[in-house]
């Protein structure tokens, strides 16, 4: 007999709830949840395809622990000893920065990935700290913290009720969103051209969204900072600036004028390839709109000048008006936030506390550019130790981060590795002790990380759709027994992490004036906290300390664990509101227009104007059905548009005489790699696109359906030495490539 069961999807930012179909312990089907209080039924064919991503037969079911060289089933007893007898004599011998942590992108796409990390870099002390955030996002994170004084403090475009919009590097009607969770973000963008609004795109490719723009602009990769530096020079120009209520909380405003006064629009038209004209026209449109918001993403992220470009979008959103105001960018107010406190100076952000130890590469936000992982393995130097142990978690960096052939034989000679994934993958096959979590059906859900960053605030738990399968473990688990056999407290009960963090969190939450516990006895609220496990007890405590809670009883209407329960669809917390200025962190206490690493950095963009690269360059693409390199393991969800095909404007193939399905080598300065081609006028002329997160034909792995189309590293053809200075984020796109026609 069928039952169905509520589930928040994970498969991509989105977070749209589903109602899932299930057999026994099987789910057989998945459609929208149309009571859902978020996404209102939405759903993407990733989400349709949750049982067969929940199915994969080549799901890891038991932990494997090499043994003469094989790796080969043990118990999950056998796992931990090996974790413990692997990671332990390390940290002692060669101290805590010798073991390095790897996340990957799906630790934010689960409860357990979000709230045991923190524990175990805490527990390590490890500097070591490699994680996704570098390879697509950190140049947002670092611009925030710079204005605003916190890494996560990003502002979201208004969807529902913006009049204007302004799309940079994003495709939303593929990725679904990237740091902006809305579901239906289509849906959501042609009612906003029903309405009578408008929407502009700018991407060196016409995409699925800019299909459905106003306007297209099919700017020179790369040149995004330079366009929006243009815009800004415009609107100071023309007396177009016009700060509103957002004037009391900035700071910098005449420092900021002068530092744009090189980048007029006839100064960076050619860099650009857009005319003076249409850069004031954005400007002015911008401008005019009752509100508007800009919104970039990974293409002008993962360019030479993503800090300056992300910094740049929130200088238009200020200087317009329309930061934190409805109808323009707004900061999001998840229910598991820290209690709010009172608005003033804080500690700020602050970069380069340390650097990595063979390039120098600075920090940024408690992270090393995930692309010297290979080099901080593989070098040796005066600088101390290099890494000895690694530990990933849900990340598969040979495939994600340039140069995957360097670090795929850097992880070869690791003393010890484990990996917490739930596929034998091209980085997971190097591990030592892997210990595969359950499939999604069998774990609770709640997204932290992503209602921070929500289009409207609202609070969602699913508990496990399926009971746990008989020698499983939760992933919960798995990652508190980590971080107990990395810590040096292996056989400890994995309950005692919860206890810890619970314990931590109270004590601190007491001694603050402005909490809603201040002054209580932090046992006697831990004895308040419900849940049937650690996790669920954790969750009911942020819910109750949040903007929301209940305050252990202080607010009876608040939020609670128990509370969330009753509300199997959610519970919604309203559209997001101004905030100004409780959530500032600067040192200041107001918005930091012109940091100072960013005046630093603005000579290196000035320089860019006068470059263009003569040949041609490479940008990467999103396909609706994927998502990095996991899901090409999935039937359903390959073959079609799903392919690892290099897009090459027809001119630009007439030129080299390729014809559509040629083989051709693609060479960068990382390597060559051979795609056939795929003749199309979506990609401007001298740009060819590739797809990120294929190459599946490395041997040791099992992903036998992605290994009979396996497709190739885009990464390879870089060689990771071209970053972004400020975050340290990898330069994916607008690299010069040459193809090699004659193979």
């Amino acid at each position: 007999m069928s039952r169905t069961a509520l589930r928040i999807c994970p498969l991509c930012e989105a977070t749209c709830g589903l109602t899932l179909t299930i057999e026994g312990t099987r789910v057989t089907g998945a459609r929208g949840d149309r009571d859902d209080v978020f996404s209102r039924g939405f759903i993407c064919p990733k989400g349709a395809s949750f049982g067969a991503v929940d199915g994969d037969p080549d799901r890891l079911r038991t932990p494997l622990v090499r043994r003469d060289g094989e790796l080969r089933e043990a118990t999950w007893e056998e796992a931990f000893d090996a974790v413990a007898a692997g990671i332990r004599p390390a940290v002692e011998r060669y101290g805590p920065n010798a073991v390095g942590v790897v996340l990957g992108n799906p630790n934010v796409h689960t409860m357990a990935g979000a709230l045991y990390p923190p524990v175990l870099l805490a527990g390590l002390g490890t500097r070591s700290v490699f994680t996704a955030s570098t390879v697509d996002q950190m140049p947002k994170h670092v611009s925030s913290g710079l204005l605003f004084g916190d890494a996560n403090a990003i502002p979201v475009p208004d969807l529902d009720h913006t009049d204007h919009l302004l799309l940079i590097g994003a495709n939303p009607l593929e990725s679904n969103g990237s740091l902006c969770t809305a579901p239906d973000f289509p849906g959501k963008l042609k009612a906003l051209k029903a309405r009578g609004g408008t929407l502009t795109v700018i991407d060196p490719r016409r995409t699925r969204t800019a299909k459905l723009a106003d306007r297209h602009l099919a700017i020179r990769p790369g040149a995004d900072a330079l366009l929006l530096a243009a815009m800004t020079y415009t609107l100071f120009e023309e007396d177009l600036v016009e700060t509103g209520e957002l004037t009391p909380h900035l700071e910098g405003l005449d420092e900021l004028r002068g530092a744009v006064r090189d980048f007029s629009p006839e100064a960076v038209a050619d860099a650009c390839d857009v005319d003076a004209g249409t850069i004031r026209t954005l400007a002015r449109e911008l401008a005019a709109a009752p509100t508007a918001a800009v919104y970039a993403r990974i293409g002008s992220c993962t360019v030479p000048h993503g800090t300056l470009a992300s910094w740049l979008v929130d200088v238009l959103n200020i200087l317009t008006g329309n930061l934190d105001r409805p109808g323009g960018a707004l900061f999001p107010q998840a229910a598991t936030d820290r209690t709010p406190r009172p608005a003033g100076p804080s500690h700020g952000f602050a970069l380069g506390r340390w650097h990595s130890r063979v390039s120098r590469y600075p920090e940024a936000k408690g992270e090393l550019p995930i692309s010297a992982l290979a080099e901080e393995i593989d070098t040796a130097t005066d600088e101390g130790e290099p890494i000895r142990v690694v530990v990933t978690v849900a990340a598969n960096p040979v495939l994600s981060v340039p140069d995957g052939d360097r670090l795929d034989k850097a992880l070869g000679g690791l003393d010890f590795m484990v990996s917490v994934d739930p596929y034998l993958n091209e980085t997971s096959r190097h591990a030592d002790v892997v210990l595969p979590p359950p499939p999604p059906s069998q774990s609770p859900h709640h997204d932290f990380a992503f209602n921070t960053l929500a289009v409207r605030n609202q609070v969602r738990y699913n508990r496990p759709a399926v009971p746990l399968e008989p020698g499983r473990m939760a992933e919960t688990e798995i990652l508190a027994r980590l971080v107990l056999a990395a810590t040096g407290m292996h056989g400890a009960d994995p309950s005692a992490v919860d206890d810890l963090v619970i314990g931590q969190t109270l004590g601190k939450a007491v001694k603050e004036p402005y909490s809603p516990v201040h002054g209580r006895d932090p046992k006697e609220l831990a004895g308040q906290l419900v849940g049937v496990f650690g996790p669920e007890r954790r969750l009911d405590m942020m819910l109750r300390l949040g903007p929301y809670g209940d305050g252990f009883g202080v607010r009876p209407d608040g939020l609670s664990l128990e509370k969330l329960l009753a509300h199997p669809h959610g519970i919604d917390l309203g559209p997001l509101a101004s905030r100004l200025p409780q959530p500032l962190k600067t040192r200041s206490g107001k918005v930091e227009l012109l940091p100072q690493p960013i005046a630093d950095d603005l000579p290196r963009l000035r320089q860019a104007a006068s470059e263009r690269s003569a040949g041609l360059v490479l940008v990467g693409r999103r396909h609706l059905r994927s998502n990095n390199s996991w899901m090409h393991n999935v039937p359903a969800l390959t073959g079609g548009t799903n392919r690892c095909t290099l897009h090459i404007h027809p001119d630009d193939a007439d030129s080299l005489g390729l014809v559509d399905g040629q083989a051709v080598g693609v060479k960068g300065a990382g390597g060559a790699v051979t795609a056939p081609v795929e003749i199309t006028d979506s990609v401007r002329r001298g740009v060819v696109s590739l797809p990120h997160g294929w190459g599946h034909d490395r041997p040791g792995t099992r992903l036998n359906h992605a290994a009979k189309d396996p497709g190739v590293n885009v990464n390879q053809l870089l060689d990771g030495r071209l970053l972004d200075p400020l975050s340290g984020n990898a330069v994916l796109n607008a690299v010069p490539v040459e193809l090699i026609t004659k193979l």
